[in-house]
């Protein structure tokens, strides 16, 4: 019983004898904190780099329709107004070359548009625009645009077999036809990445 004292006193005396200041110090030392995973940085910068990728390959491709669509509406334009027998040249004379016109028209306005706002969406993000309602007016405008696109051309082609040969405006049909199915292309392109960036967006 004396020995179990003795134990005792001595640890009470070494209790008494660290002091208060090293016990809060010993209490305010931080935890270590567990160093993040080089994978978690990987996935960062993975999907970092990502982003701008598919921008820049947006970019290309609005740029693509906005080129094509000009020279659509050009070849329309600068058609021969000269008449040759029976058969007008103009395409103001044909409802469905004036269709096609107006679609080609509202596909460089809307070409030009995105341009700028992904430009400006690369250089001052989400000051335009909100990024989800921009990715949600991309997706429906460039499905709507598509549609025009395939539907204008489609009226070309049936078109054509009403125009002389050997009139300018032949030529002018079959580039614009040309064009037309390559603007679809791009535009088709672009729906299907706005389509992704849009899922990204919400679900993923």
């Amino acid at each position: 019983m004396k020995k179990e004292r003795d134990v005792l006193v001595i640890d009470c005396k070494s209790m008494a004898s660290v002091s208060p200041m090293a016990a809060s110090s010993l209490a305010q030392q931080p935890f270590p904190t567990p160093t993040p995973s080089p994978f978690t940085f990987s996935i960062a910068n993975a999907r970092s780099s990502s982003r701008p990728s598919i921008h820049l390959c947006s970019l290309c491709l609005r740029l693509l329709a906005l080129i094509f669509s000009f020279v659509c509406a050009f070849s329309l334009a600068a058609s021969s107004p000269k008449k040759q027998g029976r058969t007008p040249s103009s395409f103001n004379e044909h409802p469905e070359l004036v269709y096609c016109f107006i679609v080609t028209i509202f596909t460089f306005v809307y070409s030009a548009f995105q341009l700028f706002k992904g430009v400006c969406d690369l250089a001052y993000r989400g000051i335009l625009i909100p990024d989800l309602i921009s990715d949600y007016i991309s997706f429906i405008l460039d499905q709507l645009v598509g549609y025009l696109l395939i539907s204008s051309s489609s009226v070309e082609i049936l078109v054509i077999r009403h125009i002389e040969r050997t009139s300018s405006l032949w030529k002018a049909t079959i580039i614009g036809i040309s064009m037309t199915f390559v603007t679809f292309l791009a535009i088709a392109t672009c729906a299907l990445l706005s389509g992704y960036k849009l899922c990204k967006r919400i679900g993923w």
